[in-house]
C-alpha cells in the first residue's frame, strides 16, 4: 500500500513488470490518471491482475507473453511493430 497516486505511479515505475499494474480506489478520476500515467501492456481499475490473460482479452489461446515493449524478431509486418495496452475496469471481480 501507499499513500497517494504520485507514490504508487513512482513504485511502479521503478518496480513494475511493464505487464499488468493494478490500483484499487473508489476515486474515478484518480483511476482514470493511474490508467494515463500507467505504462504498462495491462492496467487494471479495482479488479484481480489475473485478467491480464490472452484468452480473457479475447485474443485466443495465449501461447506466449512479452515484458518488453517491441517483442516481436525477424520480419515484420504492422501488427509486429504494434504494441497494445489493455485497460481494465472492474469493481473487484475475482477471477474464477
Amino acid at each position: 500500500m501507499v499513500d497517494d497516486l504520485d507514490e504508487a505511479v513512482t513504485h511502479i515505475r521503478r518496480y513494475g513488470s511493464d505487464h499488468t499494474e493494478v490500483i484499487v480506489t473508489d476515486d474515478y478520476h484518480r483511476a482514470n490518471e493511474f490508467v494515463r500515467r500507467v505504462n504498462s501492456s495491462t492496467v487494471g481499475v479495482n479488479c484481480s491482475t489475473a485478467f491480464a490473460d490472452g484468452f480473457r482479452l479475447g485474443l485466443g489461446a495465449e501461447i506466449g507473453i512479452s515484458t518488453s515493449k517491441l517483442h516481436a524478431y525477424g520480419p515484420m509486418g504492422l501488427e509486429g511493430l504494434t504494441a497494445q495496452k489493455f485497460v481494465l475496469f472492474g469493481e473487484g471481480q475475482l477471477r474464477e
